[in-house]
């Protein structure tokens, strides 16, 4: 038989394939957040509804949806999405993300008519924002959802008519908060404070 690969480990490898304890922490603590997610999505419903008489009617009747996976750059996460319409053209969501290894995010996801609907309002509001804790795409691929400079820029190192610009010109708006996982035991006020702050930007 030909050897055609040797299956090799290094020590810490070995290590970690030989216990259990680490891959059940994992196990838990994916868990624990996926509760949090379910028990979240009750206060975000709230704070919709206390919106209903100025947000689409498709926005305010949509059912939240938490996904979660192993591979998003090979590290593990879960996803809430509420409020959540997607169709081919047209989004509006806000997207709540934990990211294995990197943040917890909260994103407004704005395109196709609900971006027409809105997208003066959020230039009007944006400066509200608390900068230091805010983000604006500049990629042209939605679909990401990572920090690095060619996805977001954070909003405290654009100029009003930069960020004017961009929203106005990209064919989707995407706006997101960033917390460290540092700040785990504060996570859902941020959180919380984050949802009230986005879907406050398209307010009149």
């Amino acid at each position: 038989m030909t050897d055609k690969s040797k299956l090799t480990l290094s020590a810490e490898e070995l290590q970690l394939v030989s216990t259990t304890n680490w891959i059940l922490t994992k196990r838990k603590i994916i868990d624990n957040v996926n509760i949090f997610f379910a028990n979240f999505a009750d206060d975000m419903k709230a704070a919709v509804m206390a919106e209903k008489e100025w947000l689409p009617h498709a926005v305010t009747s949509s059912t939240l949806k938490i996904a979660k996976g192993e591979n998003y750059l090979q590290l593990p996460y879960l996803i809430l999405d509420y409020p959540r319409c997607f169709d081919k053209e047209n989004v509006f969501a806000v997207r709540t993300m934990f990211w294995w290894g990197n943040f917890f995010s909260c994103t407004l996801h704005l395109s196709g008519k609900y971006k027409t609907m809105f997208q003066q309002n959020l230039i009007n509001n944006i400066s509200a924002l608390p900068l230091n804790n805010f983000y604006l795409c500049i990629n042209e691929v939605e679909w990401q959802h990572h920090f690095e400079e060619d996805n977001f820029k954070a909003l405290n190192i654009l100029s009003s008519a930069e960020i004017e610009k961009i929203i106005v010109q990209q064919h989707f708006i995407k706006v997101a908060a960033k917390f460290s996982l540092h700040q785990w035991n504060e996570i859902e006020v941020l959180l919380e404070k984050s949802f009230t702050d986005v879907l406050h930007l398209l307010k009149y």
